[in-house]
């Protein structure tokens, strides 16, 4: 599960980052963390909607190359 911390230093920076949810690369969710709370995190994606997500999902710098799902 990610931490407070990680989720507000990608929220102050703004930058994009990546939800693995599998292992297929389709089902990724990239976009910045607007919120979250205990279980969840909200995710707003390019086109300004916005997604609940899971925080046991895998987050990721968009940037950065894609791992594999655990």
């Amino acid at each position: 599960m990610i931490s407070e911390e990680q989720l507000d230093q990608f929220r102050q920076s703004g930058e994009k980052i990546r939800v693995v949810r599998d292992e297929m690369e389709v089902n990724d969710v990239i976009g910045i963390v607007v919120a979250w709370d205990d279980a969840s995190v909200v995710i707003r994606r390019h086109n300004r909607r916005v997604v609940k997500l899971s925080r046991n999902y895998r987050f990721e710098l968009a940037s950065s190359e894609r791992g594999s799902a655990e």
